[in-house]
């Protein structure tokens, strides 16, 4: 038994919603060819037909908009049938319970019991015939849980959270721009649970950088994709505009004038690709182009808008947000991306826009550089496969 998310709650649009999840899970069951899925309101029910519990609760638990799911026993609409199934479902638990309690939601109010006088008749009966068991209502080792609906009553015992959300496109599609660090990583993942389809855009400085730090970006979206079905990741060459931006002689400022020519490339490549928003892993004063000055200017160079989904989050969060989905080990490992590649060693916290426009308007070559950059992208398709493939999409 899977339970909708936020979704449910979204009255007209509900259905949409559920449209969704189900769609998301057809990909997912594909390997799975007995399963068979039975869409009810506010519910969603699963038919295992003798495919591994353990597997399906992995591709669920993967799976935005699901609010919770269990694995149940299902019986027929009658007092004799839910007091045996309820009595199974005990005897089967691995480890024996000394206490418990019934709880029992009668969706169904045709039914002729109403929850209270269920929970008494369950639950005597189940003590009857288990003499080690006692009732407590306050703090028991199993609940017990009858739904009883339209068809037929579902008696579980365990609810697994989930990762709640939205499903994957419900909120439409950005870009996220994905270094080789812990941030951008996590920013994405909390794109992709609040119903955003993804892109990712990566700048990178071969020859300065290896190629075994564009592969950990690789790695980075591989790890996302299994959140979702897959990610395009576009590798964009940025090396020339950070060398000639360099140049200009300004090092103070030389974050900020990359951060917004990155902008003007995602901004670019994004629309093309029918992206409404860019991804960013800023967080609020954590470093130099973080700051509230800084963003404001850099935020100038975008074409659409920016969200931030870290930005008032603290490193602490971020990292521990990191282990969960499992992007954390590849982040720490030691290839250095583009950005720490030129950072100077004092970089304007407050840098003036005055004249970040004077220095942009003596680089006449920035929009021939820019344009040539987005021709000689490299876009790769990735999912949890790691099925991969090359694509000219500019």
């Amino acid at each position: 038994m899977v339970r909708m998310g936020e979704q449910t709650l979204k009255g007209r649009n509900r259905h949409r919603f559920e449209r969704a999840v189900l769609a998301h899970l057809n990909w997912r069951f594909e390997q799975f060819s007995r399963i068979r899925l039975e869409a009810s309101y506010g519910r969603l029910y699963i038919h295992l037909n003798g495919e591994s519990y353990e597997d399906i609760a992995d591709q669920l638990s993967r799976t935005f908009g699901i609010f919770s799911f269990s694995p149940v026993s299902r019986c027929e609409l009658s007092l004799e049938a839910i007091r045996e199934t309820a009595l199974q479902l005990m005897n089967s638990l691995k480890i024996k319970p000394t206490s418990f309690k019934v709880s029992v939601r009668r969706v169904n109010k045709n039914f002729p019991y109403d929850s209270q006088v269920m929970n008494n008749l369950v639950g005597g009966y189940i003590l009857q015939a288990m003499d080690s068991l006692e009732v407590n209502v306050h703090s028991p080792e199993v609940e017990l849980r009858i739904e009883i609906r339209e068809q037929h009553a579902y008696i579980f015992c365990e609810v697994v959270p989930g990762l709640g959300g939205y499903p994957i496109g419900t909120n439409g599609k950005a870009i996220v721009m994905l270094s080789g660090g812990i941030d951008s990583p996590v920013a994405g993942w909390l794109a992709l649970k609040q119903g955003l389809d993804l892109e990712a855009i990566h700048f990178h400085s071969f020859p300065y950088t290896s190629e075994r730090a564009q592969q950990k970006v690789t790695e980075l979206a591989q790890q996302l994709s299994i959140y979702t079905q897959e990610i395009i990741l576009h590798m964009v060459p940025f090396s020339d505009i950070q060398i000639r931006l360099k140049e200009l002689g300004n090092e103070t400022l030389l974050i900020t004038l990359m951060r917004r020519a990155m902008l003007r490339i995602s901004s670019e490549l994004g629309q093309r690709r029918a992206c409404k928003a860019i991804i960013t892993g800023d967080s609020l004063g954590q470093v130099a182009s973080q700051t509230l000055p800084s963003m404001t200017v850099i935020d100038q160079a975008a074409g659409i808008p920016i969200l931030r989904p870290l930005i008032m989050m603290d490193k602490k969060e971020i990292v521990s947000k990191a282990r969960m989905i499992g992007t954390f080990p590849i982040s720490i490992q030691p290839y250095e991306d583009c950005c720490t590649l030129f950072v100077p060693k004092s970089p304007s916290t407050n840098p003036n826009p005055s004249v970040i426009d004077r220095l942009e308007q003596q680089a006449a070559w920035l929009e021939d550089s820019i344009n040539e950059a987005i021709n000689n992208t490299v876009s790769v398709t990735i999912n949890e496969r790691m099925t991969r493939e090359s694509d000219s999409y500019f």
